[in-house]
């Protein structure tokens, strides 16, 4: 009895696995006929991977090209900083201080703040996620060490997720003095492998149920909505956008009626750089999800 029950549950286990490959292939097909002739019409490169949470569904195109990730990798950094107070080796209530020094330019309100003021570690990383504070995130990053963030993906499965540097420079990782990755810049990772740790994020996978949900309502309080989720303001989100010279990348799980569907969008090598909100490749990734959450919902 016990044998004809194994047989039976690997037998639906198979047919299970069959069904979800059909249904991908079909949801493949189906949004390729969307979303290439849209991407054709981009000046520049784009790789992207989506997924719905609930059914299982992919979409991917270029999904395991390795992409620069501009601010897209402070995910990776806030990950680690949770991990190591979980572990006792970090507390929130850390003291940084903000020097001259140590203000970079690029996005944030740390650079207008005056000398000497004290933050916690949790400030920090609340500025670094929702603000993408970068003076923020180098101060993170004294605390933390570039190698531990890269440990940490590695340990938790993510082998091409890489943080190259701190913002600016100093702090070079040793992945970072790979020629190979050094031309990334700061980080260096693929679109399949960020919707996988948002996956394991939503999921309760990474750390413990309770941090991962706290990382998840605090990407879900990013302050600013240009690209993915842009044209769909009455669905929550839990974010993180990147932006540098001629790359646009955003990552999220944007959480529909119809399902949650999580997605990263890399859009690089544009012809020209714009520092505007209707900049081509926002504009491109709001389609972009838009296609996919009607492409990938629950039926």
């Amino acid at each position: 009895m016990n044998a004809d029950t194994d047989k039976m549950k690997k037998s639906v286990k198979a047919f299970s696995l069959v069904l979800l490959l059909s249904i991908s292939a079909a949801a493949q097909s189906s949004l390729d006929d969307q979303v290439k002739p849209i991407v054709a019409s981009f000046k520049g490169k784009v790789s992207l991977f989506a997924k719905n949470l609930d059914t299982g569904e992919t979409y991917s195109l270029n999904a395991d090209e390795r992409v620069r990730t501009a601010s897209t990798i402070k995910i990776a950094v806030m990950i680690e900083a949770f991990a190591r107070v979980a572990e006792g080796k970090a507390k929130w209530s850390d003291d940084l201080v903000l020097t001259k020094e140590k203000k970079v330019s690029g996005s944030g309100i740390l650079g207008e703040l005056s000398d000497g003021l004290h933050l916690t570690l949790r400030d920090a990383i609340n500025l670094m996620m929702i603000l993408s504070d970068n003076t923020a995130t180098n101060l993170v990053l004294d605390v933390l060490t570039t190698d531990a963030v890269n440990a940490r993906m590695e340990s938790l499965g993510f082998k091409q997720i890489k943080i190259n540097r701190k913002i600016g420079s100093g702090g070079e990782s040793a992945a970072g003095k790979d020629p190979e990755n050094k031309k990334f810049g700061l980080g260096v990772a693929t679109p399949r492998e960020m919707v996988l740790v948002m996956e394991k994020l939503e999921r309760g996978e990474i750390i413990s149920a309770a941090a991962s949900k706290e990382m998840i309502n605090l990407m879900k309080r990013e302050q600013g909505r240009n690209a993915i989720g842009r044209s769909l303001p009455d669905v929550a989100m839990a974010s993180k956008y990147g932006a540098l010279d001629r790359l646009r990348s955003a990552i999220g799980i944007l959480y529909t009626k119809k399902g949650r569907i999580a997605m990263a969008i890399s859009c690089d090598d544009m012809p020209e750089v714009m520092w505007s909100v209707d900049n081509p490749a926002y504009l491109l990734m709001s389609k972009l999800s838009e296609v996919l959450v009607e492409g990938l919902r629950s039926r």
